[in-house]
């Protein structure tokens, strides 16, 4: 998890760039700070199993030589946290969304939302139309390295253009809900989308 609590006191360490690439209310860091709810799991990738979940069924579960057989892609992206900061031109490596479904057989999502379930209990929701169309991964690198754990590895789900606790640390399965449901944080007094545009950081935003 990236945001440790739902203070509203926050504060800008530098002034905040005009640049077009930043949200209203973020400065530009060239650090990527550390940010977790807990302590830092300690997962290894030989005993690591991601899965997709429908109901009480794992449409697909895969192994981590089973994952990286999987079509991988990399990106750049921006990423945003909901404690202000903003870092540009990030590069991540993984399995996008839409090659999970393939992978299951799958043409389109079951359902409407999504819960992503994690190392050491943290939880967020997404809708599905947040995750399909080339939108997010499950990201296993970070600039060409396998993401270090206390980024989120062996592997996270990155979800860019959401305020970065939507970005699960430590990812092992995502459920699909036929409604939507809050995680961790969401019911917790963060917004329940978090789009950094419309600085929907808490709930009522």
């Amino acid at each position: 998890m990236d945001e440790p609590s739902a203070s509203r006191g926050f504060r800008s360490r530098r002034p905040a760039s005009q640049n077009a690439r930043l949200p209203p209310g973020q400065y530009l860091t060239a650090d990527f700070p550390i940010l977790s709810a807990g302590p830092t799991p300690d997962v290894r990738v030989a005993d690591w199993k991601f899965g997709l979940q429908l109901g009480g069924s794992l449409l697909g579960v895969w192994t981590w030589d089973e994952f990286e057989a999987l079509p991988q892609t990399t990106i750049k992206a921006d990423i945003h946290c909901v404690t202000k900061w903003t870092k540009l031109d990030t590069s991540w490596q993984g399995v996008m969304f839409d090659d999970l479904l393939k992978a299951v057989g799958l043409a389109e999502p079951p359902e409407a939302y999504v819960m992503a379930h994690c190392d050491g209990g943290y939880t967020t929701n997404v809708p599905v139309a947040d995750l399909i169309g080339g939108r997010a991964m499950i990201a296993s690198r970070f600039d060409g390295l396998p993401l270090a754990p206390a980024h989120g590895g062996p592997a996270r789900l990155l979800v860019p253009h959401l305020y970065f606790w939507k970005s699960a640390k430590w990812a092992r399965r995502l459920r699909f809900m036929a409604e939507d449901d809050p995680g961790f944080w969401e019911s917790r007094g963060y917004h329940n989308y978090g789009d950094p545009w419309k600085e929907q950081r808490y709930d009522g935003d």
